[in-house]
């Protein structure tokens, strides 16, 4: 039934997992200030804190307890098995669709297990946490890496190619995320524009202000395998309300 499938993934996938999400309500970081942690300019100023923030968090994802769950899994199913044209764009920086065994995905906001060299913009996979050891091989002096993370202020990675694939998806789904957040939150305006449904996927009640045309409110884990094998069988999204 569809052709050209767009999915947005945020926190809430990875939190059924077991991954605490970086902002808390009063607005900081794991106690930090945005700015200090999540800013060029924080990097600037602390390079040690950020990677030090940055340690704890590869340290959370590699401590053996953390594990895709049923909406990763179906997922990767859902690009095995669909036949048309499919793109994972994920605002997690986490390697748990990876894992799911998903492979057409996008990190809008770049990966914790990856390092980037400042000058080159060349990414390096890390196998253990930061440290000054890691330098880039590109560059002659050799650059100390970066954390690989989209900071605020900093431009989304792919936009051209998201953007291509909303232009011309006819079903674009959002898993586990607020779209409250520019330029993720115009992802719905952009499919509806071009004629695609739209679905949000989300434990939270619908916003009166969704555009979204439909909402599935309840766990990802539960919905997502569904909604997968609604797709895979070809029934639209409203034979799943």
């Amino acid at each position: 039934m569809y052709q050209q499938i767009v999915i947005l993934t945020g926190a809430g996938i990875s939190a059924e997992s077991g991954l605490r999400t970086f902002r808390d309500q009063d607005g900081l970081w794991e106690q930090h200030n945005i700015e200090e942690v999540a800013t060029p300019e924080g990097y600037a100023n602390n390079p040690l804190l950020v990677e030090r923030f940055y340690n704890e968090r590869w340290r959370q994802f590699h401590d053996g307890s953390i594990e895709p769950n049923a909406s990763h899994i179906a997922l990767a199913k859902l690009e095995q098995e669909f036949e048309g044209d499919l793109l994972v764009v994920t605002q997690n920086i986490d390697d748990l669709h990876e894992r799911g065994g998903s492979k057409r995905l996008l990190h809008m906001h770049g990966e914790l297990s990856k390092g980037r060299c400042p000058r080159s913009k060349q990414t390096f996979v890390l196998r253990e946490p930061f440290g000054p050891e890691h330098t880039c091989t590109c560059c002659i002096p050799a650059q100390r890496l970066r954390p690989h993370i989209v900071w605020f202020g900093e431009m989304p990675i792919g936009l051209d190619r998201i953007q291509h694939a909303l232009d011309s998806c006819d079903l674009f789904i959002a898993i586990g995320t607020s779209g409250t957040v520019y330029p993720a939150a115009g992802f719905v305006d952009t499919a509806n524009h071009h004629g695609a449904q739209t679905v949000e996927v989300n434990i939270m009640p619908v916003d009166r202000h969704s555009q979204f045309q439909y909402h599935l409110e309840g766990k990802a884990s539960e919905l997502v395998p569904r909604l997968v094998d609604n797709i895979l069988s070809g029934k639209v999204i409203s034979d799943l309300l």
